[in-house]
């Protein structure tokens, strides 16, 4: 249940760095509750992750989860750059972040 919590806070991260920056596009009452909602949700699903988890495990995989995750929303809905190196890093966290899981 801890890691399903973490993964779930993990993608609540990264839909949190979706509405920071739509927030910084539109700013209205909407997308700040929708940035504060989702950013309390991933926090309280890494609390409770880290009941079970070894803290640094967990936060380095929510982190990933975040990073990663955040870099492809900016690619897919914020015209950043897709060039392969980028890409490339991205595999490489996700893949560190999966070892993480495996060794622990």
């Amino acid at each position: 249940m801890a890691w399903l919590a973490l993964v779930g806070a993990g993608i609540c991260e990264m839909l949190g760095v979706y509405m920071m920056a739509k927030y910084n596009e539109v700013k209205n009452a909407k997308n700040l509750l929708l940035l504060i909602v989702v950013f309390a949700l991933s926090f309280a699903g890494l609390s409770y992750a880290m009941l079970t988890l070894p803290m640094g495990t967990a936060y380095a995989i929510w982190t990933g989860i975040g990073a990663a995750g955040g870099a492809l929303l900016g690619m897919l809905f914020f015209n950043e750059s897709k060039d392969w190196r980028r890409i490339a890093c991205i595999v490489l966290v996700l893949g560190a972040a999966i070892m993480l899981k495996l060794l622990s």
